[in-house]
C-alpha cells in the first residue's frame, strides 16, 4: 500500500537552486506526513475491527438462526401432534355436542354427570 520512502512521490518537486525551502518548510512537511500515516493507520485499524465484529455477528446471527428453526420444527411437530390429539378426542367428547336443556340442567336422579375426556400426555420439547 502506502510506501514510507519518500522516493517515489511524485508530488514532491525539487526546489529551484535559487529558493531552497527553509528548514521550517521541511519539519512541516515531515510532520505532516506522520501525521498522515498515524491517520491511515488509525483507519485500517478501524475498518479491520468493523469486519472482525461484522463476522462476529454473522456468526451469532447464523447459531441464532439455526436455534429457532430448531424450534419452529419442534414446535410443528407439537401442532401436529396436538391436532390428532383432538381430532380421536373430537368423537368421543360430548363437551362439544350441541347443549340441550337436560345436558344444561341434569334431572335430579342423575348422580354424576361426566364427560368421556382422554388423557394427553405432555408434550416435551
Amino acid at each position: 500500500m502506502a510506501q514510507d520512502s519518500d522516493s517515489n512521490d511524485t508530488s514532491y518537486k525539487s526546489p529551484s537552486p535559487g529558493s531552497r525551502p527553509s528548514s521550517s518548510d521541511d519539519v512541516k512537511k515531515v510532520m505532516r506526513r506522520e501525521k498522515n500515516r498515524i491517520a491511515a493507520q488509525k483507519s485500517r485499524m478501524r475498518q479491520t475491527q468493523k469486519a472482525d465484529n461484522l463476522h462476529l455477528e454473522s456468526e451469532n446471527l447464523q447459531k441464532e438462526n439455526a436455534a429457532l428453526k430448531k424450534e419452529v420444527k419442534q414446535l410443528t411437530e407439537e401442532a401436529k401432534y396436538l391436532s390428532s390429539v383432538l381430532s380421536s378426542h373430537e368423537p368421543l367428547c360430548t363437551g362439544l355436542a350441541p347443549q340441550t336443556p337436560e345436558h344444561l340442567y341434569p334431572p335430579p336422579h342423575h348422580s354424576s354427570y361426566h364427560h368421556q375426556h382422554i388423557t394427553v400426555p405432555h408434550y416435551q420439547h
